[in-house]
């Protein structure tokens, strides 16, 4: 498969309609097939034709592939963009081997499973020169500008502090965390529409369990990143985003409460540490999830439930409130709200009409500026992430050396850095000699 660069260098013509190649057919690509309407879906692969039955049948002009790695193959020429829906331990293969090829690419959140992936995606859509954009959708919002605003205007003051938590994974009710009957998982024969070893293809095999999927990967490490994983990019991107954080240089566990060996944590809190970045100041980020929470703000209306899911950023003249995603931020106390409402700083960054979608689209279409959540910012956001994942995974206290990629203060911890692939799914290395 050799790259072509045309549509990427110069982008297509604005009245001409792109069209689309989407890499997961159901679940959550349902609001791919919806935030790209009106553009031309040429082919759909997923490796469970149960999945993805009712998209094939809504886009029955859509070409079927189980393999993308075919389909990108048989219909290089007539593709220009693609669409990554997958399990997380898939988004790499997928949209490098996209991007290789001149596609313009979109990928669902967290961006890849590991640091080095993150990397590499990084590099690649600056080498391929093509338009990329990760999939959170709350970096498109008016909210998470407003946040941005505030900050830079002087509203909070120097920040310190910033906690975030998520009452997730719940083990009982939510379709995500299901804590298997035994480790390993019973298995049971593969179903007769999916294809298992495509399903886990650069994770080492094993046979098939129904406790693995279609949902509940993400709480196997070997295919998901956990709570934190999957919610930091939504939770974390306002505060990473407007105090202009990078990678931390350590990631400490405060608490945490496993339950077995390649499995998520049942809760935890971690503490982030950001050097100071010019003239902003160090800051100590906390993470919480399975029911830890921070300690509730002593302006916070008593007579208020406090909320299941949020983001605190603290500074010396304010503090900034959150919820789960950055599209609704306000300042506490109530009564500061209130004053603060009459008399808000400027607008001063360009706002994302019709969500993430439209906006990856106008790019490519040469409409619009490159997408805010593009591979540039969103390695980084998710690199933050998957920092924490390794203090997780290990239960360990992380000292994290971003300029040579590697754990400084213990050994081994390269498999999980950059996590082996078999034979056929290991790629990337071309960008990193180009």
């Amino acid at each position: 498969m050799l790259p072509r660069f045309a549509i990427a260098q110069s982008g297509p013509a604005a009245s001409r309609k792109l069209n689309l190649a989407f890499i997961g057919g159901g679940g959550i690509a349902d609001i791919a097939f919806d935030g790209c309407l009106g553009e031309n879906y040429v082919a759909i692969c997923d490796v469970d034709d149960a999945r993805a039955a009712a998209n094939f049948a809504k886009y029955p002009d859509a070409k079927r592939f189980k393999d993308f790695r075919v389909m990108l193959d048989k219909m290089n020429h007539e593709i220009d963009a693609v669409v990554v829906s997958t399990p997380d331990h898939i988004h790499f293969s997928a949209a490098y081997l996209a991007m290789q090829l001149g596609k313009h690419v979109y990928v669902q959140k967290p961006l890849t499973h590991d640091i080095w992936q993150a990397r590499t995606l990084r590099r690649a859509a600056s080498h391929y020169k093509v338009i990329s954009q990760m999939g959170n959708q709350g970096h498109a919002t008016e909210g998470i500008r407003l946040v941005k605003e505030w900050y830079e205007a002087g509203v909070l003051g120097e920040v310190r502090e910033v906690h975030a938590w998520f009452d997730g994974p719940d083990f009982v009710g939510a379709p995500y965390f299901r804590i298997p009957a035994s480790f390993p998982p019973p298995t049971v024969p593969v179903p007769a529409t999916l294809d298992w070893d495509l399903w886990l293809g650069p994770v080492k095999k094993r046979p098939y369990s129904p406790a693995y999927g279609p949902l509940t990967w993400r709480g196997f490490w070997d295919f998901g990143c956990g709570e934190l994983g999957d919610w930091a990019c939504h939770t974390l991107d306002a505060p990473f985003w407007a105090l202009d954080l990078d990678a931390p240089t350590r990631v400490s566990v405060e608490n945490l409460e496993p339950i077995a060996e390649g499995f998520v944590p049942r809760s935890s809190h971690l503490k982030f540490e950001f050097p100071a970045r010019g003239t902003k100041v160090p800051v100590a980020l906390h993470w919480y999830d399975g029911g830890q929470h921070p300690a509730v703000p002593l302006d916070w209306d008593r007579k208020l439930p406090f909320p299941k899911s949020g983001m605190l950023m603290i500074g010396d003249k304010g503090t900034l409130m959150t919820g789960g995603r950055p599209d609704s931020p306000r300042l506490l106390s109530d009564s500061v709200w209130e004053e603060f409402k009459l008399n808000q700083p400027a607008k001063t960054i360009p706002r994302v009409k019709g969500g993430p979608f439209q906006e990856w689209l106008r790019a490519i279409k040469n409409e619009g500026p490159l997408p805010g959540s593009n591979f540039d910012y969103a390695a980084r956001l998710t690199e933050m992430s998957l920092v924490g994942v390794m203090a997780q995974r290990t239960n360990l206290d992380i000292e994290w050396d971003a300029a040579n990629m590697r754990v400084t203060n213990h050994q081994g911890m390269e498999r999980i850095v950059r996590q082996p692939a078999r034979r056929g799914w290991d790629f990337g290395a071309e960008v990193w000699r180009a």
